[in-house]
């Protein structure tokens, strides 16, 4: 299984940044799909996250309004929209694979599959 994740990079605060993850080696629709982030110093932190079929989303507090996860299962692929971005957004942000479709989790040890990550900064 590969989780290739694409699309940081430097951004200054207010602009906009569409991350990408293009998934082999699974059957990407049978998996829920998740992004994190970690800035240095810091835990892994919920991003978003959305399942099998596209049908359902959950994002924090943080991120409600401001980022939209969504999937294309045709091209194995999940992106993450990112708005209004902050410097606080500042980190590495890595796509994730959760193997129950249907399902919603924010807890990175559900995740059985981890891309390698993409840098995203963000200035002030």
């Amino acid at each position: 299984v590969q989780l290739q994740a694409s699309g940081g990079g430097l951004v200054q605060a207010g602009g906009s940044l569409r991350l990408s993850c293009a998934a082999s080696g699974l059957t990407f629709g049978s998996y829920a799909m998740g992004w994190f982030r970690q800035a240095p110093g810091k835990e892994r932190e919920f991003v978003a996250a959305i399942t099998g079929n596209g049908g359902r989303t959950s994002y924090p507090d943080s991120a409600r309004g401001r980022l939209t996860i969504s999937r294309d299962n045709a091209k194995n692929t999940v992106n993450l929209q990112m708005n209004s971005l902050k410097p606080e957004d500042t980190a590495v942000y890595y796509c994730a694979a959760y193997g129950i479709s249907w399902r919603l989790t924010e807890n990175p040890g559900s995740y059985a599959y981890w891309g390698q990550g993409t840098q995203v900064t963000v200035s002030s």
